[in-house]
This record gives structure tokens, C-alpha cells and sequence, in this order.
């Protein structure tokens, strides 16, 4: 199963050359896992971590694209959750590098989604604004009832941003506010699927397509078993019913009962687990089908009206009520 931290490894290891992609994957990692901060009057900028890895991918991409030395610490795990980030990245003088980054607008405000630029950029740039949201912020459940590829979003803006950015590589995701907590989710198997390709863990997409196909034919093959349960549990019920029915029918008739309509009776009694078929092919002459039941339908019927004329209970009066009626 490709567990959230095995998608992140396989997305940590993706080499790019290309600058636009660098930015939009780089841009979003600080968006959704940093903030900006100040101190003594200067903008810095901070993003929480969860791996070295990743750590060491954003220091090196901020080196190269902008010259920008980041520095990187430990968070001490007492004061950590499990599951929780457990590095800072931090640049001090921060303001410029968010300006470049599209983080701060004009006037030196934040921005609540994603920059512009990056979300109306070419396919392959807003695959890599989705690598970046995953590995700041992503994770990955199994295939099942309740399979997802989720992000957690700093903001509203940022979820819609981020729903759009899907859109536009042809993945359909939503934004839900759930305990607190704005994400943006990918349920449907196939989409999963696409979104693990499209970030660049063709890996991750192989195994999760290998254990979607096997869980589906799993789930088809009890469906299956159940209903075939069910019909034999139908049939069972239908063939205790009849034949307790014949039973009370022949008691009820005695000597009056016509030969035919006797032998049709006896049959399904000497064989009580068989179908309407197969008592018929058992006959002697053979009897299709329709001729063995309409023999057993008429002799219930004149079991059923002798009971009425003579006040005795008819054949179904012993039967549980789960078996009334068949």
C-alpha cells in the first residue's frame, strides 16, 4: 500500500530543470506549510517540515533560483504530535524573497491563496504546485470506502486556488472545511490515481492501482457470494414452506385427493431440495416445469378450500411468518 510517507519520498526524489516548475513547486510548499512573520520590524519567512528530505529539496531550490541561504533546525519532540512537522526552514530577511515568490502583494500584504501567476501557469507548473501541496501538506489513505488524496489548507482562498489548479490538469477535487480544518480532497479511485502520476510518483500510481483493482474485485466477488447466499437461502426457505404445505394439503384430503395431484405431492415430498425441473424430469412420465407446479398449485388449492368448508385451519396455518406466502 503507497502510505503517505512512501509518496513523499518517491515526490522528494523528482528532478526538474525547469525554473517555472522549481518556483510553483518551492512557492507552495512555503504557502501551505509556512507563514510570514515579523521581527524587529523585518519579514521573515517560516515553513514547518516534516523531512529532512524535503527540508534539504527547498534550501537547495532557494539557493538556486534566488541566491537565498535558509536556515533549518529541529523542532524539539517535546514539543512535536506524532504525525506533525518536525523541521524549520526560516529566512530572515524574508520580504523580497516573498515578493518573488508571489507570497506578499503590492502592499505588503500576505496573499490568502496561491500566487496568480503560478495557478494560471502550463500543465506541467501546476502539477508541481500539487507535488508541492502534497509534500508540505498532503496525505494518502488506502484504496477502499473511504480512499482520499487530501491537502490541508491554510485558508479557503488557497483550497479553491488549489481545487483549480486540479481542474486545469483535468482532476476533479473539492474543498471541505472538516474539523476545523480547510482540505482539499480527491475521492474518486481513478483521480487518485491520476494525481499520483501527474506529481510525478508513477511508482506510487502502479501500487495503487494494483491494490484499487484487487480491493474492487474482492468487493465483487463477496457481493456475488452474498447474493448467491441469498438465493439459496430464498430457496430453501421456498422449498421448507412447500413442502410443509403438501404435508398439511395431504393430510387434510386423505383418500379424497386425485391420483395425479397425489403423485405430484408425494414427489416433491420424496424429494424436498429439488427444483421445479428437476421434479419434473424425476417423474414417471417425465413432466415439464409448469405441469409439476400447476399439479402442486391445485392440490394446495383444494387442501386450502376443504379447510374453509369443513372450519379446520388451512396449509399455511403451520408455517412461521417468514415462510407465509411462499
Amino acid at each position: 500500500m503507497p502510505s503517505t510517507p512512501d509518496v513523499k519520498k518517491e515526490l522528494v526524489r523528482v528532478a526538474t530543470n525547469d525554473t517555472g516548475e522549481r518556483v510553483a513547486e518551492v512557492a507552495t510548499i512555503l504557502r501551505l506549510a509556512g507563514g510570514l512573520h515579523t521581527i524587529s520590524g523585518r519579514i521573515a519567512l517560516e515553513a514547518e517540515l516534516h523531512t529532512p528530505a524535503i527540508v534539504q529539496r527547498v534550501r537547495r531550490d532557494l539557493a538556486e533560483i534566488y541566491g537565498v541561504r535558509a536556515e533549518a533546525k529541529q523542532m524539539p519532540a517535546a514539543s512535536t504530535r506524532p504525525g506533525a512537522p518536525q523541521f524549520v526552514v526560516r529566512v530572515l530577511e524574508g520580504e523580497t524573497l516573498a515578493r518573488q515568490l508571489g507570497l506578499l502583494d503590492q502592499r505588503r500584504r500576505p496573499i490568502r491563496g496561491l500566487p496568480n501567476r503560478l495557478t494560471t501557469g502550463a500543465p506541467h507548473e501546476l502539477s508541481a504546485i500539487w507535488r508541492g501541496a502534497f509534500l508540505a501538506r498532503g496525505s494518502i489513505t488506502p484504496p477502499g470506502r473511504s480512499a482520499s488524496l487530501e491537502v490541508v489548507c491554510p485558508t479557503n482562498e488557497a483550497a479553491i486556488a488549489l481545487v483549480g489548479a486540479a481542474s486545469r490538469i483535468g482532476i476533479a477535487g473539492k474543498s471541505r472545511e472538516i474539523r476545523g480544518q480547510q482540505k482539499v480532497l480527491i475521492r474518486d479511485g481513478e483521480a487518485i490515481g491520476a494525481m499520483l502520476d501527474a506529481m510525478g510518483a508513477p511508482a506510487s500510481r502502479r501500487e495503487w492501482e494494483s491494490l484499487r483493482q484487487a480491493r474492487e474485485t474482492r468487493n465483487t466477488a463477496n457481493r456475488l457470494v452474498n447474493f448467491d447466499d441469498a438465493n439459496l437461502r430464498r430457496s430453501a426457505q421456498a422449498s421448507v414452506a412447500a413442502c410443509a404445505r403438501v404435508e398439511r394439503a395431504l393430510d387434510i384430503l386423505g383418500e379424497q385427493i386425485p391420483k395425479h395431484l397425489r403423485y405430484a405431492g408425494e414427489l416433491r415430498l420424496a424429494h424436498r431440495d429439488a427444483s421445479l425441473d428437476e421434479l419434473g424430469a424425476r417423474a414417471d412420465p417425465a413432466l415439464t416445469k409448469d405441469a409439476i407446479a400447476g399439479r402442486i398449485r391445485r392440490l394446495l388449492a383444494m387442501a386450502d378450500k376443504a379447510a374453509r368448508e369443513r372450519g379446520i385451519p388451512d396449509t399455511e396455518a403451520g408455517l412461521p411468518d417468514e415462510y407465509s406466502g411462499m
